[in-house]
């Protein structure tokens, strides 16, 4: 069964960084394109950062220029850093894979299901 489990948050000060990881099991990891996404309490889930199989990222505008995603189909997983971090990015933060149609900001996902997620708090 598809399990994603995403670790690497913490609290931190206005300015630093951190690097976020997310391990998945269950399913064929280097066929799918994969996304961060994070929920910031009383709002929706957005999607964040998505990187495809091959390797074209985007982001959301708030991340563009400090975030960065990758990836590594070797160890099932994909990361993102986090730098020059906000309290604005306050928020559990969660992976999961799909497919993103070419030129879109978008993830289509392939399975209802989330991990647990890893809470980033930014301290201003």
């Amino acid at each position: 069964q598809v399990q994603f489990v995403e670790s690497g948050g913490g609290l931190v000060q206005a300015g630093e960084s951190l690097r976020l990881a997310c391990t998945a099991s269950g399913i064929i990891f280097d066929i799918y394109d994969m996304g961060w996404y994070r929920q910031a309490p009383g709002k929706e889930r957005e999607l964040v950062a998505l990187i495809t199989v091959n390797e074209r990222r985007n982001y959301t505008g708030s991340a563009k220029g400090r975030f960065t995603i990758s990836r590594d189909n070797a160890q099932n997983s994909v990361y993102l850093q986090m730098n020059s971090l906000v309290a604005e990015d306050t928020a559990v933060y969660y992976c999961n894979a799909g497919y993103s149609p070419p030129g879109l900001f978008l993830l289509h996902l392939d399975f209802n299901y989330w991990g647990l997620g890893t809470q980033v708090t930014v301290s201003s």
